[in-house]
């Protein structure tokens, strides 16, 4: 029998608590304000939520807002996966909840005795991500980089996704010993053809699951603000029209990769437009929402993960 409305809202109120205090760390003074609720009512709703069980280590209640909107996300954009978080008031661009439900989208891949491939992107989503999957024993599985991992300097990316899920379950790993830009579209055309190289693409395009993160491209761009780019290259690129990246990759308000620009030296393996394999991108963030709406619209991607504002914001027409 179905829980009356009232039974479910409790409840509904009961998980977003348990996920404001276990998830994303705030007081019960915090999430009474947030919720506008006494401190005692804060108190019996995170109570709640450990008496029912609706939270272990990870929210286990769907709450009913957020199911709402992945669904509708998935039904406009005709997506294979799509989880929504609840928003945190106070950490609007707090990847913390997109975070866990990375690790458990990565987690429940990697617990298949059947091999898999699992490709990563960059991004401090998929970072996060990363660091809260649980250690497993899997060496029959393969884990492989889409990006580059050699700054412009010469130094590794901070960002080595790759090398730590590989420490977390035993398996197989295969770095990009590239730099992301090269400094010509010939330099990229031959290093890419490098045997090596060619090999780790060839794992890369058997992957059974992309998880990646998706990046403005405006004057806060992380590739930019991480030293990727240059703000030249990155001008060059909003002058073509550049609206969003993923794993580098420029593409424009319509899903269109940039045919020009950073895209001809990039380094880092191309996205299937449309996206054939589960490409699942983790962002969160107003700022990411035209680039998101790109690449939903554009099918460059077929899953994602986000909170409820960024997701309102996408439906948004």
């Amino acid at each position: 029998m179905a829980a009356p409305d009232n039974e479910k809202s409790r409840l509904d109120d009961a998980a977003r608590a348990g996920w404001l205090y276990f998830i994303a760390g705030h007081t019960q003074d915090e999430i009474a304000k947030m919720l506008q609720v006494s401190r005692a009512s804060a108190q019996r709703l995170v109570s709640l939520c450990l008496a029912e069980r609706l939270i272990t280590f990870r929210l286990e209640h769907p709450i009913a807002a957020c199911m709402e909107l992945a669904s509708r996300l998935k039904a406009r954009f005709d997506l294979v996966h799509c989880d929504v978080v609840p928003s945190d008031p106070a950490a609007p661009l707090s990847n913390a909840g997109i975070a866990e439900r990375s690790a458990n989208l990565l987690e429940t891949t990697l617990r298949s005795e059947t091999p898999v491939i699992v490709a990563l992107g960059t991004g401090r989503a998929v970072r996060a991500a990363v660091e809260r999957v649980s250690p497993i024993e899997r060496p029959d599985h393969q884990i492989v980089s889409l990006v580059g991992n050699i700054s412009a300097d010469g130094s590794a990316r901070f960002y080595d996704t790759v090398g730590r899920l590989a420490d977390r379950t035993g398996a197989r790993h295969y770095p990009m010993p590239l730099p992301f830009l090269m400094s010509s579209e010939d330099e990229r055309n031959r290093m890419v053809r490098i045997d090596p190289i060619a090999r780790v693409r060839a794992v890369a395009a058997k992957a059974d699951l992309r998880l990646i993160g998706i990046g403005q491209m405006d004057q806060k761009a992380q590739v930019h603000v991480d030293g990727f780019v240059t703000r030249e290259e990155l001008l060059e690129m909003m002058r073509l029209g550049a609206i969003g990246e993923l794993t580098g990759w420029a593409y424009d308000a319509k899903g269109r990769l940039i045919k020009g620009g950073t895209n001809k030296r990039l380094t880092s393996i191309p996205p299937q437009i449309p996206a054939e394999q589960t490409t699942i991108a983790a962002a969160v963030g107003a700022a990411k929402v035209p680039a998101i709406k790109a690449a939903l619209a554009g099918r460059v991607i077929n899953g994602l993960i986000t909170d409820e504002a960024t997701a309102r914001a996408v439906l948004d027409r």
